[in-house]
């Protein structure tokens, strides 16, 4: 896409050879089909892309939410996930989806925009080491999501805990219950993961979001992202995201005809 003469974008000089444009605002500049776009560390020059120190441009797309969708907080279900949909191998591998320091940075962002996190037990024991484990905090940027997630509410759903560290409690009621409950006690954001837990609040129709992280790879089998569903759940996809490492972040927003939970 030719982004030289397109409103929103400003020309500047890099050097006597180099021309190129930039965006003058994020909410400016736009495709000629309305989608938001904001650029990291790239411009755009002519028909092509040139991205500085021999970077591609990674572009966020952000299309405004239609109708239809719940105001208000949100619930949300976001994994790494394979391109075939998994987000464990068929040994329960997921290696795969260690971050680079780009994405890792883009998740604690995201994680400290959240109000509560609901997960299941293999979750939060896998979770857990960023609670006790004091030599993950070996960056800046490690100590600071260790910060954010020992400060998150967390709610765990186990059959077999009897208790739970740090910020976090055994669950007591139904998943229902309980995310209404997590709702109620925020104006943020809150996540729910683990695949058999989400698949419970994707069948309860609770889940209003879906924020995946898609790798590229194939591993043919393993921990399915999604549940088989019944009924067709009608979705938007509102923001996409390629990453330097080749990972693609996927937003959908749920569709809701009824508007009550």
């Amino acid at each position: 896409m030719t982004l030289v003469d397109m409103p929103g974008f400003e020309k500047i000089r890099l050097d006597e050879s180099i021309s190129v444009r930039r965006p003058t605002s994020p909410s400016l500049a736009r495709s000629k089909t309305g989608e938001r776009l904001t650029y990291e560390s790239c411009f755009c020059v002519g028909s092509g892309i040139l991205g500085l120190l021999g970077r591609r441009p990674y572009v966020t797309r952000v299309r405004e939410p239609s109708r239809g969708v719940r105001s208000g907080a949100l619930l949300i279900y976001s994994m790494g996930v394979s391109v075939d949909g998994f987000i464990a191998d068929r040994a329960g591998a997921f290696g795969w989806t260690v971050p680079d320091e780009e994405l890792f940075g883009f998740h604690l962002a995201r994680v400290r925009e959240l109000g509560c996190h609901l997960c299941g037990r293999k979750l939060y024991e896998t979770m857990l080491v960023w609670e006790t484990d004091p030599s993950l905090r070996d960056t800046e940027l490690h100590a600071a999501f260790a910060d954010v997630w020992c400060a998150l509410p967390k709610v765990v759903f186990s059959r077999t805990l009897d208790s739970v560290q740090g910020n976090a409690r055994l669950a007591e009621g139904s998943v229902k219950e309980e995310v209404a409950a997590a709702l109620a006690a925020t104006d943020k954001d809150i996540e729910i993961g683990g695949a058999g837990l989400a698949a419970t609040a994707i069948e309860l129709g609770l889940v209003d979001e879906l924020r995946i992280f898609r790798h590229p790879i194939i591993v043919g089998g393993g921990t399915s992202f999604l549940p088989p569903v019944t009924e067709d759940i009608q979705l938007e996809l509102i923001e996409t995201r390629t990453f330097r490492s080749r990972v693609i972040y996927e937003r959908y927003r749920r569709l809701r005809i009824d508007m009550d939970r």
